[in-house]
């Protein structure tokens, strides 16, 4: 299963990110909407799983749960917006991933098992950092699969 991973839209979707979207089965946008338009817009693609971020103060996209739990092909997978704020041990609690935005700063690593990812911002740009969005590949019977897109933006 392909999933595609979006964060920190801050109200601006880029025309690049429906494209490289294309094919993806599930989308998961972990928080910092902005716009409720962009959670629409995206469920065009595909099915989508969303949570609030920290600007998601009012309005729609304030009604948002703050983290979500989702089973894709058999794995849990933890989203919540600002890793900092985690507070469960998610090797303990069988989360394949976990999942968060806040930063801007795409990457991940695997600890105790578990993959954590943050694939950036496909938003507005902040300071020299790229704009990405991520993708997921998950299967039954191994480890998910994380790789940043980075998308050519001017």
């Amino acid at each position: 299963m392909k999933i595609g991973i979006v964060s920190d839209t801050h109200g601006l979707l880029r025309p690049e990110v429906i494209p490289a979207l294309t094919g993806v089965e599930h989308i998961l946008h972990l928080g910092d909407v902005g716009d409720p338009q962009i959670l629409k817009s995206l469920e065009t693609v595909a099915p989508l799983t969303a949570i609030r971020g920290n600007i998601d103060r009012s309005g729609p996209c304030s009604l948002l749960p703050a983290t979500e739990v989702v089973l894709l092909e058999g794995k849990y997978i933890y989203m919540l917006h600002d890793v900092h704020t985690l507070h469960l041990d998610p090797a303990a609690a069988k989360f394949a991933a976990v999942l968060y935005g806040h930063s801007h700063q795409p990457g991940f690593r695997r600890h105790k098992g578990v993959l954590y990812f943050n694939p950036g911002s496909c938003g507005p740009r902040r300071f020299e950092l790229p704009v990405t969005i991520g993708m997921m590949t998950i299967e039954k019977d191994t480890d998910p699969v994380a790789e940043i897109v980075h998308l050519d933006c001017a």
